[in-house]
């Protein structure tokens, strides 16, 4: 047993040691491919993979906006962890409904990157951790950058460019904001729900996201970026 738990430890450190290294060259590395990819490839070896990284440049704003709008709307204001929303969550939850999600861009960032998806205080706990890293090591660019070419938007389909040729025949950076919502409309479970043809609930959680787009303003991450908009 000493020696199992002197393993552990040690293995532990190893981990703790390592992730910074790791994270830290993710700011310039492209993500080759997520745990949540080897995970669906090991469940079913029929399931195939569609994924293509492009920079962020070459994303639809639409889209850029979409998904902050959908998922994340204080992405470029708090420092990886919503504390407005994970409050707001505890109280309805409190007052008897259904517990929701209150997970930033940046913690969903961490977890598909680097954890896998099944729910465990453990995951949540590396999450977190992992989150914190990322904040530190990577630019907000970089955190949506990585976020839109890793995340899943349809069943073997991760990326925005993959997504937009596979709903829409188009690539990533040709999406228009009706595409755009539609894609960040199924976000909760893009193996349920279609983009196009779009469904019941994704044509109204999309006419929600576009509402939320108009009223949102002009994306921009930092000062320098807002004197570059005059009416922002």
């Amino acid at each position: 047993m000493k020696r199992i738990l002197s393993f552990l430890i040690k293995v532990g450190i190893t981990c703790i040691v390592l992730s910074p290294v790791w994270v830290l060259s993710y700011r310039w590395i492209n993500v080759p491919a997520t745990p949540l990819m080897a995970i669906r490839k090991l469940q079913s070896n029929k399931h195939t993979i569609q994924h293509e990284w492009v920079p962020l440049h070459n994303i639809s704003m639409h889209l850029q906006l979409a998904v902050i709008c959908s998922e994340d709307q204080r992405f470029t204001e708090h420092h990886g962890f919503d504390k407005e929303a994970i409050e707001k969550a505890i109280d309805e939850y409190k007052a008897g409904k259904r517990l929701r999600g209150a997970s930033t861009i940046t913690q969903q960032t961490a977890k598909n990157v680097f954890l896998w998806p099944q729910r465990s205080w453990i995951r949540k706990g590396l999450e977190t951790y992992f989150t914190f890293l990322i904040e530190k090591m990577w630019s907000k660019e970089r955190i949506l950058e990585v976020y839109l070419n890793s995340i899943e938007m349809g069943n073997g389909i991760y990326g925005a460019q993959a997504a937009a040729k596979f709903w829409y025949n188009k690539p990533a950076n040709h999406l228009n904001i009706e595409e755009a919502a539609a894609i960040a409309a199924i976000l909760p479970n893009p193996r349920k729900y279609l983009a196009h043809p779009a469904s019941e609930f994704t044509q109204k959680r999309k006419e929600w996201i576009f509402i939320q787009m108009r009223n949102y303003g002009t994306l921009v991450f930092d000062e320098k970026q807002k004197n570059e908009y005059p009416g922002y």
